[in-house]
């Protein structure tokens, strides 16, 4: 096996910063030692790749733990294959993503696992895992969950929204919380009432209310947090943890802050859209307010301030993507007339890692709840802790290599994701990747990309790392 040494850079994990070198022997992380001590010089002499890190950041590769990649909806597929949308996460720094498998309605766990792994195998850039998306839960499906948990697939997502898609009632997510209370699975949860949200789709329909601002205001922020709510009160009657994704209110924040002061086990994501824009990008003109429709969807300003506060607290514990590009040219103008088919979804898998960063440049979080937020929890949120999302002796070698100077220009003139617009289109932040190691392996190096798909690998993961 080949040696890597990563030289003379600031080491930033969740807990620590050294100015440390990094040895790597083959797939893994083997030592770390002080820049300029006896045993770095010793690694450096015999290395076979010096990977020069002086006045850069080295960090572990991103985990980001909500991607879907080629995943249909409205009659269409989100535009990022696993091979593109793996490559693009590479160079936005992100070593590993956790994508979705969907049961299809009146089939099983297992034929949709399957399916998403005949789409994965052999194609993406860096290594991945999935979580299971539960559209029917029966007693097969419930006794199917087991076994799921069993080859690695420890989570699993339901949702309160859209109604004759993906939607379950009360009594069959209370069902599959019991079963996840039993095997140590983690249940997911899109929160938002489902039922509501379709009485005033329709209302505003027949009011010809049909552009895509309207997106926003028939998803109202009440109906969020009070699905957040119950889905909070089913998982305590159930005993069971529970993961809210995507979360975008203030009022829903709320619902996830009281939970935890109360000692429950309740995990908030949220996602840079949320972050960094605003509902006001629905309202653009010439249907390009299509571009940003996603659910949950944009909210007013005033609500982002929770949201920090909300991550500097840990009542937030994620930043994830939300991954799931649609071209606006060809996909978004699928609504056009009826803000209901637009085609939910943004892209975000290459920016995530810029944009915390952008947030650590503005005094909004510290460099060690970058690194958290972007690796660390959700690597031991979703059980590949420490194998991923930390640099320490026995971790796969998962590392980036940033510049903390470096400006640049989001630009879909300049992303690699596999679609015709960028969410954050010509917004300037500090810092960018300059080296990306998987497992090892040099895959991008200063503006030039040497990866390929097929050498990332599944990862089977174990349980949630914050459940005794």
């Amino acid at each position: 096996m080949s040696t890597t040494v990563i030289r003379g850079g600031l080491v930033i994990t969740a807990t620590e910063e050294t100015r440390s070198d990094v040895l790597v022997d083959g797939e893994r992380v083997v030592a770390l030692a002080a820049h300029g001590s006896e045993p770095a010089q010793r690694w450096a002499e015999s290395a076979d790749r010096i990977v020069d890190a002086e006045e850069h950041y080295v960090i572990p590769g991103g985990v980001d733990a909500h991607t879907h990649m080629e995943m249909p909806f409205g009659g269409t597929f989100a535009s990022d294959t696993f091979e593109t949308g793996t490559r693009a996460a590479a160079w936005g720094g992100t070593t590993t993503i956790v994508d979705f498998a969907i049961q299809s309605i009146g089939r099983s766990l297992r034929e949709g696992l399957d399916a998403w792994h005949a789409k994965a195998d052999g194609q993406c850039a860096i290594d991945y895992g999935f979580h299971m998306i539960l559209s029917d839960v029966d007693d097969s499906a419930l006794k199917e969950m087991d076994a799921l948990v069993g080859e690695g697939v420890t989570s699993f997502k339901m949702f309160m929204a859209y109604p004759g898609v993906f939607y379950s009632d009360d009594g069959r997510i209370l069902r599959a919380m019991q079963q996840a209370a039993s095997n140590g699975a983690l249940p997911m949860m899109h929160a938002e009432n489902g039922i509501a949200i379709d009485v005033l789709v329709q209302q505003a329909l027949a009011a010809g209310r049909t552009d895509p601002r309207h997106h926003g205001r028939v998803r109202h922020p009440l109906l969020e947090a009070e699905a957040t709510h119950r889905a909070i009160q089913l998982s305590r009657v159930a005993g069971a943890p529970l993961y809210v994704v995507h979360v975008s209110a203030t009022e829903a924040v709320a619902e996830i802050t009281r939970a935890r002061d109360d000692g429950i086990a309740v995990f908030g994501e949220t996602c840079p859209q949320y972050l960094f824009l605003t509902v006001d990008e629905l309202a653009r003109p010439d249907f390009e307010g299509a571009k940003f429709v996603c659910s949950t969807p944009l909210r007013p300003a005033e609500h982002q301030e929770s949201l920090w506060r909300a991550l500097r607290t840990d009542d937030l514990s994620v930043v994830s993507t939300d991954h799931c590009p649609f071209c606006f040219a060809s996909q978004k103008e699928l609504g056009r007339g009826d803000f209901s088919k637009i085609p939910n979804g943004m892209p975000g898998v290459e920016n995530r890692v810029d944009l915390l960063h952008q947030a650590v440049v503005e005094g909004r979080i510290s460099r060690r709840r970058w690194v958290e937020l972007a690796s660390t929890t959700p690597a031991r949120m979703f059980g590949m802790h420490p194998r991923k999302g930390t640099i320490a002796p026995g971790a796969d070698a998962d590392v980036v290599v940033y510049d903390p100077r470096a400006e640049q220009v989001l630009s879909a003139e300049t992303h690699h994701m596999n679609v015709d617009y960028n969410a954050y289109e010509g917004r300037r932040v500090t810092g960018r990747v300059r080296t990306v190691l998987s497992r090892g392996e040099v895959i991008l190096d200063d503006g030039t990309y040497t990866g390929r798909a097929g050498r990332g690998r599944f990862v089977a993961r174990g349980t949630c790392d914050y459940l005794g």
